[in-house]
């Protein structure tokens, strides 16, 4: 089953405990991102309301008891995406309740981790696969329907090797302009 428009919105927000995404592609190619990169790829100031409706929500999410998390794959040097990303996303999204860490995979992935398909899984219940064209263009999001115990424990390799956002930009902090 695919999932568009509202039909993801109601999908996604009916986790009960615990949301969190494996975040694998170098680049995303999102229409609605496509005037706040210009502007930081131009060194233009970002907007005081950037991400402001992801920031509601992890905030209602936040305040219903729930959590949120992801672990952001990369491999330096980051992309222009991922400095963006680095620079104007995470750090407002962490400031809303979202835990982002970070899994460098320059030398190598760990172990037993595949870093190829990015995926939501909420409550260790459901999963959807979020599928891209290598420009990184959202082609669809998909309900997974198989057995989710490989990616409980990918979710659980990828958290045991990623590290907290601020500590990766204490250990390379030459990764953002």
């Amino acid at each position: 089953m695919y999932l568009d428009g509202d039909a993801w919105v109601k999908f996604f927000d009916a986790f009960k405990r615990e949301a969190f995404r494996l975040e694998v592609q170098p680049t995303y190619t999102m229409p609605a991102e496509a005037e706040s990169f210009a502007r930081f790829l131009r060194g233009e100031p970002k907007r005081s309301d950037h991400n402001a409706r992801w920031h509601k929500r992890l905030n209602e999410f936040v305040g219903e008891g729930k959590s949120v998390g992801r672990v952001r794959v990369v491999r330096r040097p980051l992309t222009d995406y991922q400095r963006y990303q680095f620079s104007w996303g995470i750090p407002g999204n962490i400031a809303n309740g979202e835990d982002i860490r970070v899994l460098d995979v320059t030398d190598g992935a760990p172990d037993g981790l595949p870093i190829d398909q990015d995926w939501w899984m909420f409550d260790e219940e459901r999963l959807v696969h979020l599928n891209y064209r290598p420009d990184g263009t959202q082609i669809n999001r998909e309900v997974f329907e198989g057995d989710l115990q490989p990616y409980r424990e990918w979710k659980r390799i990828a958290l045991k090797h990623a590290v907290p956002f601020a500590d990766y930009l204490k250990a390379h902090g030459d990764v953002l302009p």
